[in-house]
């Protein structure tokens, strides 16, 4: 496995890479190994999302967990940037319980790339499960202008 650390305005992000994919992104610290093209891009997306400059990341993604897990990030990457959904509405178009899926976004191994800061609780911003908890929640959908009510 192939480790990249990029410094983002929400704390160094430990990139992980494996067989050509991003496997991985998380704020544990983690020392650089090897290198992988997957993983210059990565951290040039990364730079050009924070910089205002990109909406969408086009990276190979691969999601290591239950067809849940898998099924969850597919609906997360849905969600256009600077919009939100609930779990709820996860919940009703996967069939699952609420609870299901704010677990399934909280094991996300992929954050910030696959937006589960996008999703939010019935009743409030629900939890993150990064470095930060909800103020680096917050930080990401502020950064989109996705939530004029925290603002």
């Amino acid at each position: 496995m192939n480790v990249m650390v990029v410094e983002t305005p929400v704390g160094p992000l430990a990139l992980h890479e494996e067989g050509g994919a991003l496997v991985r992104v998380s704020w544990r610290a983690a020392a650089p190994v090897g290198g992988a093209a997957v993983l210059d891009r990565a951290a040039a997306q990364l730079a050009e999302y924070f910089a205002g400059e990109r909406e969408r990341f086009d990276l190979p993604l691969e999601v290591r967990g239950s067809d849940l897990q898998r099924a969850v990030c597919d609906e997360m990457r849905a969600i256009p940037f600077g919009e939100t959904v609930t779990y709820g509405d996860i919940s009703r178009k996967l069939g699952v319980p609420a609870q299901a899926i704010g677990q399934a976004c909280g094991g996300n191994p992929i954050p910030v790339i696959i937006p589960c800061h996008r999703v939010l609780g019935s009743n409030g911003l629900g939890g993150f499960s990064g470095e930060g908890g909800v103020e680096t929640k917050v930080a990401l959908l502020r950064h989109e202008g996705a939530a004029g009510l925290l603002i």
